[in-house]
């Protein structure tokens, strides 16, 4: 299967039908990298290589790791944290702040008012998003109290609307992510009618986490665990939905099980253990998406990561603020449980600097050379 989905954006007709131009110059991040833009006709083709994701997880992937896990990948799609359209709109912090080094990147937002989406949509596009994805997926009481996430695939219409006035103000993709069903409601013909009556409205993407959500009973730690992952029954809507890209979230975490799912599917999406074994990015380029190019080793990716981490410092940010993410970075090998104990221990204190990162690496090359 591949990955990648196109999307048109009119252009003013000033090319023919016969034109096709690869516009690598104006991509917002490195060659080679997951977001191109192509000319075809009249139109302007966004595409997204949604081979590998990385799941929006609140509280864990901000702008800090997003950075992080570009350093090891090039081809991953990033997505933000979910940000509600009343933070965006009525917020004093600037929720839509990214580093440019992160394209292609995706913001998730969290709503149900179609006028408020779509502010915050076009918000998003002129910022520079690659996408904008709307979440049917969380089942935890403050969002359904919200009237948002996974409860509305009970109101496959009110989707429907909310991802048409989000695709009448933006020219980059709008996306879905939702689970398999909720509660009762978990038949394979629930999930059909919430697609179709989404996918009426011009929606092509759909990111499936592969559980139904208990909307009552569980927590959302409980609804990433106890329900049964039915990986089969995605496989089957890709199969009866062939034109549209379906990627797969839930349970992944090997790149091994990535291949396995992308035998059936567009894409694989990976939450928890890309934040805490991030290393597993860093052969997601040469495994999954064929890029020839040496895979970084993890003092690599460290040696990258503290320019950054320095620039942060001198804008008056904390250290902990980017060192939290980067705790596995070195999980399974030997020391590394040193690294994380020194990170852990003084990254947080009032005054701590890069050295921190510095000693704590070397503490853990000491104990590799005994």
């Amino acid at each position: 299967m591949t990955g990648n989905s196109s999307y048109p954006i009119p252009v003013n007709g000033l090319y023919t039908v016969s034109t096709v131009v690869l516009l690598v110059s104006s991509v917002k991040c490195a060659p080679g990298s997951a977001l191109v833009l192509v000319l075809f006709g009249n139109y302007m083709q966004t595409q997204l290589n949604r081979t590998f994701s990385i799941a929006p997880m609140l509280d864990w992937t901000d702008r800090h790791y997003r950075y992080f896990a570009r350093l090891m990948s090039a081809e991953v799609l990033l997505y933000t944290e979910m940000v509600t359209t009343g933070a965006i709109i009525h917020g004093r912090g600037d929720y839509l702040a990214y580093n440019q080094e992160e394209h292609p990147v995706a913001l998730q937002l969290g709503g149900s008012n179609a006028v408020d989406l779509a502010t915050c949509a076009k918000l998003a596009a002129e910022r520079g998003y690659d996408e904008i994805n709307l979440n049917v997926g969380c089942p935890s009481d403050r969002v359904q109290n919200g009237r948002f996430g996974a409860c509305l695939m009970a109101e496959p219409t009110l989707v429907a609307e909310c991802v048409d006035a989000m695709k009448q103000v933006v020219d980059i993709p709008v996306t879905v992510k939702t689970r398999i069903g909720i509660d009762e409601q978990d038949s394979y013909e629930f999930l059909t009618e919430f697609i179709d009556t989404v996918k009426a409205v011009g929606c092509n993407d759909f990111i499936i986490h592969a559980r139904k959500a208990w909307l009552q009973g569980l927590s959302p730690k409980e609804n990433r665990e106890i329900p049964e992952l039915d990986y089969e029954r995605v496989y089957q809507l890709k199969r009866d939905y062939a034109d549209l890209s379906i990627s797969i979230n839930g349970g992944v975490k090997t790149l091994a099980e990535c291949k396995t799912h992308l035998q059936q599917l567009d894409g694989v999406m990976v939450g928890r253990e890309a934040y805490q074994n991030p290393y597993i990015l860093a052969e997601v380029d040469q495994q999954l998406c064929g890029i020839d190019k040496p895979v970084m080793s993890r003092d690599a990716v460290l040696e990258k990561l503290l320019p950054y981490i320095e620039k942060h410092l001198q804008a008056g940010g904390k250290l902990n603020h980017v060192t939290r993410h980067i705790i596995g970075l070195f999980q399974g090998e030997v020391g590394s449980r040193v690294w994380r104990r020194y990170i852990s221990e003084n990254a947080h204190k009032s005054g701590a600097g890069i050295e921190v990162v510095t000693q704590a690496r070397q503490e853990m090359k000491a104990v590799v050379s005994l």
